[in-house]
C-alpha cells in the first residue's frame, strides 16, 4: 500500500505570520535595564543603517547578517511570562527598519504586555507611523549630537535632520496622549558628542523634553582601537552631568560605563 505524507500546513504546522520575518540577533528573556523602572524581555533586531564609531553593538550594524532567534521563540516566551513581566523592548541595530517591526509590536501587545522601543530616530517616519498606531507606551531616543555634527558621528549625511525630527515626532505625540519618552546622549573622550552634549541637552529641554539620560560610551563590543576612557575623563563626565541636571528636567540619570 502506498502512503502519501500531507504538506506540512495540512498536517496543522502553525502557519507564518508577517511578525516571524523580523530578523532577530538575540533575545534577553528578562531585563532590568532597558526601560527605566520595567522588568522586560528585550528583543535585538539586527541591522542598523548608522555606522557609530562608538556603538557597543558593532555585530548588530550589518543588515544582511541573518538572524540567530526565530519569533517563534518570543512568542513561546512570553506565553510563560503573564504576570512577570511588565513588556518587552525592540531595541538593535535599529529596530524600525525592518518592516515587520509593526506586526511583532502587534502581537505583543495583543498578548497583553506593554512595548519600548530603543531608536537613533533614523525613520522619523516609520516612528511616526508606530507612536500614531497607538500600540507603543516608551520610547528611548538616541539624540547623538547637534544636527550639523551628526555626519561626523554616525558617518551618513543628513542623519541629523532624522533624528532631530524623530524628537518633535515624539514631542509633538506626547502632546496630545503619545507614549512617554526619554532622551540619551552619550558621549566619548575628545570627541563631538562630548563637546555637544550639554547644548544637546539645552536644546531638549528648551523644545520640551522631560526625561533625559546622560550616558559614557563603553568599550566593550566596539570596533577594534575604540577607546572609550582617558585621563580625567570621570570627572569630566560629572562635570557636564551636573551642567544638564541644572537644566531643570523632570527626570535626569547621569549613567557611568
Amino acid at each position: 500500500m502506498s502512503s502519501h505524507r500531507l504538506p506540512e500546513a495540512a498536517r496543522g504546522a502553525p502557519r507564518a505570520r508577517p511578525a516571524d520575518a523580523l530578523v532577530i540577533a538575540g533575545l534577553v528573556p528578562m531585563s532590568t535595564v532597558d526601560w527605566p523602572g520595567h522588568l522586560t524581555a528585550t528583543v535585538f533586531t539586527q541591522g542598523c543603517p548608522w555606522n557609530c564609531h562608538y556603538c557597543h553593538n558593532q555585530a548588530l550594524i550589518p543588515t544582511r547578517t541573518p538572524g540567530v532567534v526565530a519569533w517563534q521563540e518570543v512568542r513561546d516566551l512570553l506565553a510563560r511570562r503573564h504576570g512577570l513581566l511588565d513588556g518587552v523592548v525592540f531595541t538593535g541595530g535599529e529596530a524600525l527598519r525592518q518592516d515587520c517591526l509593526a506586526d511583532a509590536v502587534r502581537e505583543v501587545v495583543e498578548e497583553g504586555f506593554r512595548v519600548g522601543l530603543h531608536t537613533a530616530g533614523c525613520y522619523p517616519r516609520r516612528l511616526a507611523d508606530l507612536v500614531a498606531s497607538g500600540l507603543l507606551a516608551w520610547v528611548g531616543l538616541d539624540v547623538k549630537a547637534l544636527p550639523e555634527h551628526y555626519p561626523e558621528v554616525v558617518g551618513r549625511p543628513a542623519s541629523g535632520e532624522k533624528a532631530w525630527e524623530s524628537l518633535r515626532v515624539l514631542l509633538e505625540a506626547q502632546a496630545v496622549g503619545g507614549p512617554d519618552f526619554e532622551v540619551r546622549t552619550t558621549v566619548v573622550p575628545g570627541d563631538v558628542t562630548a563637546a555637544d552634549a550639554v547644548a544637546v541637552a539645552r536644546l531638549c529641554r528648551e523644545a520640551g523634553v522631560s526625561s533625559y539620560a546622560l550616558q559614557q560610551a563603553r568599550s566593550r563590543g566596539t570596533r577594534e582601537g575604540f577607546v572609550a576612557v582617558a585621563p580625567g575623563w570621570d570627572s569630566q563626565c560629572e562635570r557636564m552631568a551636573e551642567q544638564i541636571r541644572a537644566l531643570g528636567f523632570e527626570r535626569f540619570e547621569y549613567r557611568p560605563a
